[in-house]
């Protein structure tokens, strides 16, 4: 039978005869379906080429039409040399440039193994290859070497699913010297997340110096307490002990000594032979020492607590007043810099009173005095969450400010109603007293009030209602005498300071500028320009970096920013609002333990 398709003639157009075989024609078709029709794309999919592998790798096993042959540690494996090229870069640079190789029948290949290169090609010749522990390094250094992305990217997923605390370290360290830099990443994250079962194995002892400093250092560390990460240092520097001594310093500077049990201190890090034996190590334990005497007014990188342990710095904002002549709010709420987020703590008690002082005394708060005259003193207990009633001031007084130096809590200046005042006193939390201490040279309130390098500084503040001083008066306790310092470039009133690593920060006083001071030289530098100019706001160091939170415009309205200056980048941002606007509020920082320790 015989078919003739196509578009069928007319024969009163065409003028011709209609021939024999047009009779003969066994279907008709439509004019207007044969302009859809009349053609058929085919494609059998990926089988297809699947099959013609198939064959060619039939024929590779057969020598048949082979017409290369690989050599690789004395074994030799014949192959097609079209195949090759098709799959891989490398080969096509070999085989089809003018290249020796091209033209050689036997092509020796070093550096890579044998039961590689067996592997590689079954890849190459079926698209399938069995990767396993034993051989994936090799199997990856192999497509590495001849440009399989999809075979590199294989052995790279598989090496990632492997990962464990005995071999994430040898993996990442492989990872690095092949450049594959996200699963490096995944692992050094496995590792500082399972840091406590990764350091009893073999392959932490054997880490290098740098790298050992990089996991220890990392706020991300995973452990529950910090004599896991002493522990695991020590037994490092113990691995090789003669060579490793000297690298013990640099090593326990990036474990927070401090944050130490104070039992565990003393028995442990104190009592441990080498540590005794190096003097340069000295200097760390004292700041652990001092640390586990005055709490939270030492600070340094090592006091800060690493957050898996389920402690983290927070600002605490005590009371404050949301517009001018306005009853003060009770409310104290806590900020974590870190998630954003505020949490409600114990209310204040006898919140309506305004213009109080507040301090943090180790990782407890001290709240003074206030409008009018008051000379309570309420301190709140971190660890119950409740405000307790202690010694009451010895002079009633308020837009004064406190200070916490050497353990101890300075009351300082401030208005009694009538006049501006120049006294001072001590707060002493184990006899719960206060005793009074020298008055001031010059009487003021509202200053800006600071220790650092064991002195009290009082900084600006009102002689008076109508004058601000520029005045910086330093209080020394061993001599318990007053001196005046080098005066801050303006004279303000309603400004705050912070101490950060031996330097003062004071901002406020509606300047629009953050002014820092070096005790050590007595000199005064502007820093940074703020966003707006506040005066009354809050002024706390949180993580190493300084926040000012709220604080009165030159309007008079409260303001509900958060501004975050970091001295070791020179950059001020703004950050997440404050959950109200708010003035002449109190503004700290302590530990708060999480009730859920947070991961990384």
């Amino acid at each position: 039978m015989v078919l003739i398709l196509g578009r069928r003639l007319n024969r009163q157009d065409s003028g011709v005869r209609e021939s024999p075989a047009v009779k003969r024609k066994v279907f008709d078709m439509d004019p207007k379906a044969l302009m859809s029709h009349d053609i058929f794309d085919f494609s059998s999919g990926p089988l297809h080429a699947e099959s013609i592998l198939q064959v060619f790798n039939e024929f590779r096993d057969s020598r048949l039409f082979t017409d290369v042959i690989i050599c690789v540690q004395g074994r030799e494996f014949p192959c097609h040399r079209a195949v090759l090229s098709a799959c891989s870069a490398y080969f096509r640079a070999m085989f089809c440039n003018d290249h020796r190789e091209s033209r050689e029948m036997l092509v020796e290949i070093n550096g890579i193994r044998a039961e590689a290169m067996d592997s590689f090609l079954q890849y190459v010749y079926t698209g399938r290859a069995r990767i396993t522990t034993e051989n994936v390094q090799f199997l990856f250094e192999t497509s590495s070497l001849f440009q399989i992305g999809a075979l590199r990217d294989a052995c790279a997923q598989f090496l990632e699913d492997q990962l464990d605390p005995c071999n994430c370290l040898g993996i990442q360290r492989f990872a690095d010297a092949h450049s594959l830099k996200q699963l490096a990443s995944r692992c050094r994250t496995y590792a500082l997340q399972n840091f406590p079962d990764v350091a009893q194995h073999e392959e932490f002892l054997d880490l290098r110096h740098d790298e050992l400093e990089e996991y220890i250092n990392s706020d991300d560390l995973v452990v529950s307490k910090e004599e896991t990460v002493f522990e695991a240092v020590m037994r490092w520097v113990y691995r090789d002990v003669e060579h490793r001594r000297p690298m013990l310093r640099e090593l326990l500077q990036h474990v927070r000594m401090p944050l130490l049990h104070p039992n565990y201190f003393v028995q442990t890090v104190e009592g441990d032979q080498l540590i005794q034996s190096a003097p340069d190590c000295y200097q760390l334990l004292h700041e652990a020492r001092r640390y586990h005497v005055l709490g939270n007014e030492m600070m340094s990188p090592r006091t800060r607590p690493r957050r898996s342990t389920g402690f983290s710095e927070v600002i605490v904002v005590v009371g404050g007043c949301e517009r001018v002549g306005g009853f003060n709010l009770p409310y104290t709420e806590c900020y974590d810099p870190v998630t954003g987020e505020w949490k409600s703590l114990a209310k204040l008690p006898e919140f309506t009173k305004s213009e109080y002082a507040v301090c943090a005394l180790r990782n407890d708060i001290l709240v003074s005095g206030g409008r009018i005259n008051s000379r309570d003193v309420w301190m709140y207990n971190s660890q119950l969450n409740l405000w307790i009633r202690v010694a009451s001031l010895n002079k009633g007084r308020w837009r004064h400010k406190m200070a916490v130096l050497l353990g101890k809590v300075y009351a300082v200046g401030g208005y009694d109603g009538q006049s501006r005042l120049s006294s001072a006193e001590c707060y002493d939390s184990f006899s719960n007293r206060w005793t009074e201490v020298a008055p001031m040279k010059e009487a003021v309130s509202s200053p800006a009030v600071a220790s650092c390098a064991s002195k009290l500084f009082v900084i600006g503040g009102g002689p008076d209602d109508n004058t601000c001083s520029d005045k910086v008066q330093c209080y020394d306790p061993e001599v318990d005498a007053w001196l005046l310092r080098a005066n801050i470039p303006i004279a303000k009133r309603c400004i705050t300071a912070v101490s950060l690593n031996n330097l003062i920060y004071v901002a406020g006083g509606l300047t629009k500028s953050i002014f820092c001071y070096d005790p050590n030289e007595d000199y005064w530098m502007h820093v940074v320009h703020t966003f707006s100019k506040q005066e009354s706001c809050g002024m706390s160091v949180c993580n190493g970096k300084i926040f000012i939170l709220g604080g009165r415009g030159e309007d008079g309205e409260a303001s509900d920013t958060i501004q975050c200056y970091d001295p070791a980048t020179g950059i001020i941002t703004g950050v997440a609002a404050m959950p109200r606007p708010i003035s002449y509020h109190g503004c700290v920082t302590i530990h708060r333990y999480n009730e859920k320790p947070l991961r990384p």
